[in-house]
């Protein structure tokens, strides 16, 4: 099946000139409305969002966008663009191309240029944090780019991404910078980017589930904490059933509490994560449990849009670097889709450099990029505070590779007591990072230690979750409890006795200033 042009649906009852002019797009059944931002959320007291969004359905060109999937290989050798021989619908249940590599969701470019840039800048801005569904999510406002065909009645959203992006003055100032910005991916409804993804990828589970009722009666997952919380949390709301893989003893509480919460089916593994993710394909593959991992390209669609968010937020100017820490790699290659797409459809002219960040003890990346690529080997991964990340047979490694090509990319890593300083340090000065985090602060202060990003460069870290969720590693580093490990910016509490001058003098201890 090729992909069709823009212009055979088009003349299906609808004129060019007739689309370009309209005020409205729809996607299945959901319209895409320029209005300004007032206009778009919920005014009326009473009325059901579902049904406003299904009322703005069948506008002309609801049919003009489509994606599908087509293998990694056809991405990497440019045939993609040019009408791949080998392609799949995006309601079939597959995670592989028939060579056994990776699918990637490939979607209908030319109809998407059909509009111009001003057009999109002016449709995603339009609906950005309104209250109007699905557009509100940071997902869905750009629904047109993620999942076209997808009806709005089977969006399964949280309003999840919209995330802070905030100028780390302080932090930057001690590195010698002055555009030093990080995004708060974590700043989401589970506490991790793992969200963006996983509300397309359960949207599509939700359609499926109602098109092909026997093709898919739970969805699962392997995890290293983040992605079985993502995917509880979204087929909680949908209703669906939630199986979830987790390696014994190798989570955060926190990770841990959030399936069991939301009702997932919670399965402790005496293994790793790679152990995991050998039983969960194992499991997919011979029964109607629809595989969650990031292998299955649908997620990357929806982390793709952190890029464009991070571009609207920044007025629609590219950053000169981006940094972001990387386990399983499915990431770093959705902020390079988002970039590039951006970028061919002419919202903007460049693309930043990427920088991927690992951790020592988990860094089968960073030997590849030192030996040039041109050998890849997996790693046993070792135990990491960087629990998330702890993967040492990257499923997303080809992708990742691509990405950084294409961006003249650097990939560094930090040993433990790098990332938990870095972690520490940038906690000083306000925020509350996870240890994936400080991963990519590591990174950053190592590049900007050697020149290689300037003190001018506008310079972006993703941080992938939320501190919280990862206080144990902050109560031990701050206790200066973990061995081998200084903790040189600790600040344990100081026990005094109840007496004003034993409190003075523990406050002259610390501000000798008072």
């Amino acid at each position: 099946m090729q992909l069709l042009g823009c212009s055979q649906r088009l003349a299906a009852g609808v004129h060019a000139e007739k689309l370009k002019g309209t005020a409205c797009r729809t996607q299945g059944r959901a319209a895409v409305a320029l209005r300004p931002r007032a206009a778009a959320s919920v005014e009326v007291s009473g009325r059901d969002i579902r049904e406003d969004a299904h009322n703005r359905a069948n506008e002309p060109g609801s049919d003009a966008f489509n994606a599908r999937y087509v293998p990694f290989k056809a991405v990497e050798d440019g045939s993609a663009s040019r009408g791949s021989e080998e392609q799949y619908s995006l309601d079939e249940v597959l995670y592989r191309s028939n060579d056994g590599g990776l699918l990637d969701v490939h979607h209908d470019m030319d109809a998407l240029r059909h509009f111009d840039a001003a057009y999109w800048k002016k449709l995603f801005d339009g609906r950005n944090a309104t209250t109007s569904w699905p557009y509100g999510s940071g997902v869905w406002s750009k629904k047109e780019w993620v999942l076209p065909e997808i009806s709005s009645d089977d969006i399964v959203s949280m309003f999840e991404g919209n995330s802070n992006l905030f100028w780390a003055e302080r932090f930057g100032h001690q590195l010698g910078m002055s555009d030093l910005w990080v995004k708060q991916c974590g700043n989401s409804h589970t506490g991790s980017f793992k969200d963006l993804g996983m509300t397309v990828l359960v949207s599509q589970v939700n359609r499926l589930r109602k098109i092909k009722p026997d093709s898919v009666q739970a969805v699962g997952c392997a995890s290293t904490g983040d992605t079985s919380a993502a995917l509880s949390a979204y087929c909680a709301a949908a209703g669906i059933p939630s199986i979830v893989f987790l390696p014994a003893d190798k989570i955060s509480l926190a990770q841990l509490v959030q399936p069991i919460a939301n009702g997932a089916l919670v399965l402790s593994i005496d293994t790793d994560f790679d152990g995991c993710m050998k039983l969960i394909q194992e499991v997919t593959r011979s029964s109607p449990i629809y595989l969650a991992n990031s292998m299955n390209s649908l997620r990357l669609e929806g982390q793709k849009t952190a890029a464009i968010e991070i571009l609207q937020q920044f007025n629609w100017q590219v950053p000169d670097w981006l940094i972001i820490p990387g386990g399983n790699l499915g990431n770093i290659y959705a902020f390079y889709k988002g970039f590039k797409m951006c970028k061919d459809l002419g919202l903007v002219d460049r693309l930043p450099r990427l920088v991927c960040a690992q951790a020592q003890n988990a860094n089968p990346l960073y030997l590849a990029y030192k030996n040039g690529y041109d050998t890849f080997a997996p790693v046993k991964a070792q135990t990491t505070f960087a629990s998330a990340i702890q993967i040492g047979d990257p499923v997303s490694i080809d992708r990742a590779v691509l990405a950084l090509r294409e961006t003249d990319g650097i990939v560094e890593e930090a040993s433990e007591e790098e990332l938990m300083d870095a972690a520490a340090r940038a906690d000083l000065t306000g925020m509350f990072n996870c240890p994936h985090t400080g991963v990519a602060l590591a990174a950053l202060t190592k590049l900007r230690e050697r020149g290689v990003i300037a003190p001018s460069d506008r310079t972006v870290v993703v941080s992938t979750a939320h501190g919280l969720k990862f206080a144990q590693s902050k109560v031990a580093y701050h206790s200066q409890e973990i061995e081998g490990i200084g903790s040189r910016y600790a600040n344990p509490p100081v026990q005094v006795k109840e007496n004003f001058g034993s409190v003075m003098d523990a406050i002259r201890t610390k501000f000798n200033q008072l």
